[in-house]
């Protein structure tokens, strides 16, 4: 079959596509035939090895030291399952589903992947593309976690810096639409107008104003992006506010995570949230689409067309 692959650290020139073996699924697993798949800031980071300095060691470890342990990319995926191992009982051949691969060393550029069922593996929503689906995954699961510590009652005034990525665009939708917030997004001028339509009552061009001028106004906080102080955000934040940041609350269990997705997908399906592509490449094109997120402009997710 074919893959991305990596074997060192550095620009998007390092990506190659490669004939590896067909993995074959063990037991517990399901063979997923993968559809589409995505480039996210976190395939970028471990592609050129860049990570805040007081975690270089931990990463380095993990990501390995003189060259790549995990030679695949790709954190989320969509696709049709081809075949499962004998005590599989949730999932059949043929079934469409959209997972995260983040706890299985990676692997969605590639196409086929196996995956434990009781991973983090869920029945695609029927009105997503496959393309939408693996969209949806991570942005989607991070931030309705971090969105749910906010504790958000119907009406509080929600702000979300970053509001135009693959998180904020989430973040936005769950927030107003799931929550009844009133949402204020904090983008660039560009991705204004998006912003709004994702269901934000107002939005905040970073460039030209700081959305701290109003005062001590809103109940929550979130940054998406994790690029402003803490102490300038909650310079935002009412006495009894809630600040978050996608760095520091964003972690969780296997098993919220997997709780996450089935609600994503309840979400997705009643057409609270629905994920923002900004842009597909085929899997030949895996090089230009790095170049394009390394830039650091992407509105919501990138996908990849595998199959």
């Amino acid at each position: 079959m074919k893959a991305v692959v990596y074997t060192r650290y550095g620009p998007p020139e390092v990506l190659r596509i490669a004939e590896i073996a067909k993995p074959v699924p063990k037991a517990n697993e399901v063979l997923i035939k993968v559809h589409a798949t995505t480039v996210t800031v976190g395939d970028t980071r471990m592609r050129r090895f860049t990570v805040p300095r007081g975690q270089w060691l931990p990463a380095r470890l993990y990501l390995g030291i003189r060259k790549p342990r995990r030679p695949i990319l790709g954190m989320e995926l969509a696709g049709e399952i081809e075949a499962v191992g004998k005590d599989v009982t949730r999932f059949r051949p043929g079934e469409a589903v959209f997972a995260s691969t983040f706890e299985v060393n990676f692997g969605g550029y590639a196409e086929y992947k196996c995956l434990p069922e009781a991973g983090l593996l869920a029945s695609k929503p029927a009105n997503l593309t496959f393309g939408e689906a693996a969209a949806a995954v991570g942005g989607g699961m991070t931030a309705l976690r971090c969105i749910e510590q906010g504790r958000i009652q119907p009406g509080q005034k929600v702000l979300i810096y970053g509001a135009s990525g693959a998180v904020g665009t989430n973040a936005v939708q769950i927030a107003s639409r799931h929550f009844g917030a009133e949402v204020t997004g904090v983008c660039s001028a560009a991705n204004l107008d998006l912003v709004r339509s994702l269901g934000a009552a107002r939005a905040i061009d970073y460039a030209r104003d700081d959305f701290t001028r109003d005062g001590p106004i809103y109940d929550v906080v979130f940054d998406a992006v994790a690029k402003v102080a803490p102490s300038h955000a909650r310079k935002a934040l009412k006495t009894t506010g809630v600040y978050l940041n996608v760095h520091t609350d964003s972690d969780a269990s296997a098993t919220v995570r997997s709780a996450e997705l089935l609600v994503l997908k309840e979400l997705i399906e009643a057409g609270k949230l629905r994920p923002v592509v900004d842009r597909a490449y085929t899997l030949a094109q895996i090089v230009e689409a790095h170049r394009y997120v390394d830039q650091g402009h992407k509105r919501g997710n990138v996908v990849i067309t595998v199959t």
